[in-house]
């Protein structure tokens, strides 16, 4: 990889941040699953968080992280194009990414307010078009780098 190869592909902040987003909210989702699976399986070292006996679920995190970056939108922190200020815009694009993910991916409970999470059938449909989703959204932001990598087919149309 040459030297400047983010630089190139992702100058345009909106664009760095598009792409920032979606691969937080991309990973989240899936290391949620993971996870979750693994609880559900009793594999690994993974655990539900409890505390007085509440099951505390995942898009509680989710929630609050959108919060702070509603309030840190608010003041303007975290966004812009000013140079001296894309490391925080860089933070704040991928945090909301994920606490995106943490918050949906426990939509049922938002409607229902039960814990059927694992009760309807298709589950892994929607987990496999949540998926597909972000990788497409990191594929439609991301195309000109992917393409540059040989990740992404020249006929799929990614102007280098």
């Amino acid at each position: 990889m040459r030297e400047g190869f983010y630089q190139h592909h992702f100058s345009d902040p909106r664009r760095e941040r598009a792409f920032l987003s979606a691969v937080g909210f991309t990973t989240a989702f899936a290391t949620a699953r993971v996870i979750t699976h693994s609880i559900r399986a009793g594999i690994g070292p993974f655990h539900n968080l409890s505390e007085g006996g509440q099951h505390i679920h995942h898009s509680t995190f989710g929630i609050f992280g959108l919060i702070a970056c509603g309030y840190f939108w608010t003041y303007q922190w975290g966004v812009g194009t000013d140079p001296r200020r894309r490391w925080g815009s860089r933070v704040s694009a991928a945090t909301y990414g994920v606490a995106s993910a943490l918050t949906l991916d426990e939509f049922a409970l938002w409607l229902d307010l039960q814990d059927d999470y694992w009760d309807k059938q298709g589950r892994k449909s929607i987990d496999a078009v949540a998926l597909f989703t972000g990788l497409l959204t990191i594929g439609v932001t991301g195309r000109t780098a992917l393409h540059e990598l040989g990740l992404l087919p020249k006929l799929l149309g990614a102007k280098v």
